[in-house]
């Protein structure tokens, strides 16, 4: 029996415009983040979903609430869902961390499935926590469409998972713009990727739109 995954990445953030880094920092988000969330909602008003997940952090819950408030339905907080703990990098600028911490940040990088944050998570800790997170959830809710908001290297780690491949894939995977849309479906014979990063409703409000940073990683 199949089960039907809709991963939202989180709106825009404080720390995404302002480019800090926020792994498990509670950071909220910006205007533009509640109207990216607000879009999401409207893409998936005709969907069909029956529960709601999110991280317990603050900027995917209020991305949930925009979704949750057009459903009608519950938001149920899972932990497992929660972004890598950035431990010393947490709300430190992006630009500082290359000086900073030069041999985990080139892990980062050049090989992120080797990246230990220090005092935080290791890329595979986080990636196994996830993991975890996604398969509960497909054996609670056989049949049924989930909705789950989270976060970008979560999902990035996870399309590794759903494409089959080792997590040393993941450095080659792209990151997905903020309030993008994800479609997932799992059944006993494991995950396969449906859609990946739909952003056509965030035209205009894009935070994409407004950086260059992500097409390094988009053209690997």
């Amino acid at each position: 029996m199949k089960t039907r995954f809709i991963v939202v990445r989180h709106g825009e953030a404080e720390g995404n415009i302002f480019r800090i880094f926020h792994g498990q920092y509670n950071s909220s988000l910006t205007d533009d983040g509640h109207k990216q969330a607000e879009k999401a909602a409207q893409f998936l008003k005709d969907y069909q979903i029956d529960h709601i997940y999110s991280s317990d952090l603050n900027r995917t819950y209020s991305t949930a609430e925009h979704i949750a408030k057009i459903k009608n339905l519950q938001i149920k907080k899972k932990e497992g869902l929660r972004e890598i703990c950035g431990g010393k990098w947490e709300n430190v600028p992006w630009s500082d961390l290359p000086g900073l911490y030069p041999e985990v940040y080139g892990h980062w990088e050049n090989d992120i499935s080797k990246a230990h944050l220090p005092e935080g998570e290791s890329v595979s800790q986080m990636f196994l926590r996830a993991k975890t997170a996604f398969d509960e959830l497909a054996e609670e809710h056989p049949g049924e469409t989930v909705c789950v908001v989270t976060h970008g290297t979560v999902i990035r780690s996870m399309l590794c998972l759903w494409q089959n491949l080792p997590l040393s894939a993941m450095q080659s995977m792209p990151w997905f713009d903020n309030a993008s849309i994800t479609i997932v479906d799992y059944s006993d014979e494991g995950y396969t990727l449906v859609e990946e990063g739909i952003n056509s409703h965030l035209e205009g409000i894009s935070t994409f739109e407004k950086q260059d940073w992500w097409q390094r990683y988009d053209d690997k």
